[in-house]
């Protein structure tokens, strides 16, 4: 990895008065929604999309992205696994895993392999969606629905097609996140995490990435989001706010094409 873009902290305090300019992005996108009911589009891709929340969200935040896909011909649905809480909702341990994930044992687990028992879930339904369709995946992840959807597309690439993030934490999980001292609060070891996550990365994903994210993020560390483990990846700069990307315009239009680029 280039050490010139790892991540030492997350975002100072500061930025996340920032966050705020994610409401101008709620009301511009108004605009782009009325053109999108107004103008159907044919079909524009074979595969379907599936949106992913971010951490303390559910299918409503990713409700106006996904009409405005289906505006532009991209058929996209949500998740379909209620809020998103990183799995710490979820009784499991270590031994409830997937063979896919070789965490470390130890004597004081506390959960922190609540987000790879999430993934073992999500992947499960992605399995189940295409069954169903008969057509590949395209998993499109808000910041933690992000992480989620690279590793079930790092687990699934007979299935997945490609990977589209948005100010997803790449490395480091929490740690380089504003979420950090809410996990560690809960007796999470971060660095633990940090070390399992960078275990993973030893077996590359596969298939095309566009990771968007934003200098100015005032939640993940704007470093945190640079792949830099991956070789088909594709990142692109936006300037929003980490609570508006999933509602800017502009990432739509950065969603949009790197989901056409698969035809």
């Amino acid at each position: 990895m280039n050490t010139t873009t790892q991540p030492t902290a997350a975002p100072p305090r500061a930025m996340l008065l920032l966050e705020t300019r994610a409401a101008v992005d709620v009301v511009r996108m108004t605009v782009p929604l009325l053109r999108s009911s107004l103008r159907p589009a044919r079909l524009r891709t074979r595969s379907r999309i599936i949106a992913v929340p971010g951490f303390g969200a559910d299918d409503r935040y990713t409700k106006p992205l996904r009409h405005y896909l289906r505006g532009q011909g991209i058929e996209a649905e949500g998740w379909g696994m209620g809020k998103n809480l990183a799995g710490l909702d979820l009784r499991h341990s270590l031994d409830d895993l997937s063979e896919n994930w070789r965490m470390t044992p130890r004597d004081d687990y506390r959960g922190e392999g609540a987000v790879p028992y999430l993934c073992d879930l999500f992947a499960a339904r992605v399995r189940q969606r295409h069954r169903e369709l008969g057509v590949p995946i395209t998993l499109v992840g808000w910041s933690l629905g992000g992480y989620l959807a690279r590793e079930v597309a790092r687990d699934l690439p007979e299935i997945v097609e490609r990977v589209i993030t948005l100010g997803s934490p790449v490395i480091g999980g929490p740690k380089y996140t504003a979420s950090a001292k809410l996990f560690a609060r809960r007796g999470l070891d971060l660095d633990w995490i940090e070390e399992e996550i960078a275990k993973r990365d030893q077996r590359p994903i596969q298939q095309p990435i566009t990771a968007i994210y934003s200098k100015s993020d005032g939640i993940v560390a704007w470093k945190a989001a640079v792949d830099r483990y991956s070789d088909n990846v594709n990142h692109v700069q936006v300037n929003a706010a980490h609570l508006g990307l999933v509602f800017n315009p502009t990432v739509w239009r950065h969603v949009a094409a790197a989901i056409s680029l698969e035809d």
